[in-house]
């Protein structure tokens, strides 16, 4: 390891990414990497797509394709460890540790588990309830000291801050407690109902996938929810106009849609195809870069499996440690 702090994060393998993803994370992430002031460990996180009953044949293209998704988006290889969350078996290893821990009832405050019970009913399992804890194991078994999250992920940082609380308090001092290093973007909510966030579980109709054509682009945004009286009904307008900031570095032009969103006199018509064309343009070298990585998917499974070894160099460390803390032989 560098002498660098050290920052973890993954995304699960559930799909092509999206702008919401880009935006509230993949972005900082390249940020992150490229300020040369961390070692930045990025993961597709693949075990945790298992607890929604996903098909073998569709995760192992949704893994593919979110590995390539991040290559495309900035993710080199050369400057992160980058690699499949289940090729470092450490990650289990330390779970079931940190799972001897942690109280029930932490897990079970989780918003997520919450949220997620709800929308699988019929699929509620251990996995479900318990990824928390793999998700505080991802952080801790490569002695991370930061992740970069959005605001819906803060809860899961704090049960990591925990699972390390409680270890050094049971075990004696070994792991520091990882601060958060929050993303300034806002979240994005869904086209199609504003209400929500932006979310492949509501269907294409409601996110810009990255690899949207010009054409699907520009249908999705014309028909995107928007509100009546300007900003003072609804927030569909508002989600509008961060999703234009975000990606237009001009505060002269965002303040003056700011400004006519505000005072009802936003025009949608002439608003809408400028954020297309807007979109469009910030997506199409990312496009590119993805269209020269489908046509060498041997390039990729390279870079994964070195960045796994990378990885299960650290992660095998601690871990040995670790088992001497606790008194395994």
């Amino acid at each position: 390891m560098n002498n660098h702090p050290t920052i973890f994060s993954g995304i699960k393998a559930t799909g092509k990414m999206h702008v919401g993803n880009y935006l509230g994370a993949i972005k900082n992430w390249v940020t992150l990497q490229n300020s040369g002031q961390y070692q930045t460990i990025y993961s597709v996180v693949d075990l945790h797509s298992l607890t929604i009953g996903i098909p073998k044949k569709e995760l192992s293209e949704n893994i593919m394709d979110m590995a390539m998704d991040l290559l495309a988006a900035g993710v080199d290889p050369e400057k992160s460890i980058f690699f499949i969350q289940s090729h470092v078996k450490e990650h289990a290893e330390l779970t079931w540790i940190l799972n001897c821990i942690l109280p029930v009832a932490e897990l079970e405050k989780m918003t997520q588990y919450k949220d997620k019970a709800k929308q699988h009913k019929d699929n509620i399992n251990m996995g479900l309830f318990d990824y928390p804890a793999l998700m505080a194991a991802d952080i801790l078994v490569y002695r991370a000291t930061a992740v970069p999250v959005g605001e819906d992920q803060e809860q899961h940082v704090e049960l990591a801050r925990k699972a390390a609380r409680k270890f050094n308090n049971r075990w004696g001092q070994y792991f520091e407690e990882p601060a958060t290093i929050r993303t300034k973007t806002p979240r994005l909510m869904a086209l199609n109902d504003p209400s929500k966030k932006m979310s492949k579980d509501l269907g294409p109709k409601s996110y810009i996938a990255m690899n949207d054509s010009p054409e699907e682009i520009k249908d999705k945004i014309s028909k995107a929810v928007t509100d009546t009286g300007g900003g003072k009904h609804g927030n569909g307008g508002k989600n509008l106009l961060d999703l234009f900031e975000m990606f237009v570095d001009d505060e002269q032009i965002t303040t003056k849609f700011r400004e006519d969103y505000k005072n009802g006199e936003l025009q949608y018509a002439k608003f809408k195809p400028m954020l297309a064309n807007v979109i469009i343009s910030a997506l199409k070298p990312i496009q590119e870069r993805r269209r020269e990585l489908e046509k060498n998917p041997d390039y990729v499974l390279e870079v994964l499996r070195a960045g796994a070894s990378r990885a299960r160099a650290i992660a095998a460390e601690t871990m040995k440690e670790v088992k001497e803390k606790v008194g395994l032989i």
